[in-house]
């Protein structure tokens, strides 16, 4: 019942997992450029606007116009954090997403290796071993079905995550937008 790689199936593997690797790795760099590209968008939007206000704040006569003034920009701060939060969201979730896939097709790619192992071990099992090998055959089919099992229970909470996130973000934005007019009658 002996069966062993060869060297070429070895080298085959292993070129498999750095290339795996690369495009992990390549995946990765590409959530963080976008991420960084959020950032220098917000931040200089965020100057302007700053420098916007500024200008406003000084050009005010009295402190009723200054509230006013605030009140004003307290629902488009909300909407812009909300957004940002989106974005940053949607960039986590799909890198995660590609991490994801990948682990998938690996995690499959493994299991008809290991499936493709037991077949060859079971015809070449000497007699007498049929309970042993039933045994082995047992512990793959758990084994998988215990990793069906995890990875849909890991799907469902992030997607609850996702419509919690969303649920949140709309509450925050309404919110805002309800407080706003009341801010600017009060000022």
């Amino acid at each position: 019942m002996t069966t062993s790689f060869t060297p070429e199936q070895f080298l085959a593997a292993q070129k498999a997992s750095v290339e795996t690797l690369f495009g992990l790795t390549t995946k990765a760099f590409e959530g963080m450029e976008k991420l960084v590209e959020l950032n220098l968008q917000v931040a200089k939007t965020s100057l302007s606007e700053a420098a916007e206000t500024t200008y406003a704040a000084m050009s005010v006569k009295d402190a009723q116009e200054l509230l006013a003034l605030q009140a004003g920009l307290l629902q488009p701060a909300a909407e812009k954090a909300a957004a940002y939060s989106r974005h940053l969201y949607d960039i986590l979730a799909g890198t995660g997403a590609e991490f994801t896939k990948t682990a998938e097709s690996q995690m499959a790619d493994s299991q008809k290796k290991v499936l493709a192992l037991v077949d060859t071990a079971v015809k070449n099992a000497p007699a007498g071993t049929e309970s042993a090998v039933a045994l082995v055959k047992s512990a793959v089919a758990a084994a998988n079905n215990a990793y069906e099992s995890a990875h849909k229970a890991a799907k469902q909470a992030a997607e609850v995550a996702e419509a919690n996130f969303a649920a949140v973000t709309a509450t925050a934005v309404t919110a805002t937008k309800a407080a706003t007019p009341k801010a600017k009658r009060a000022a």
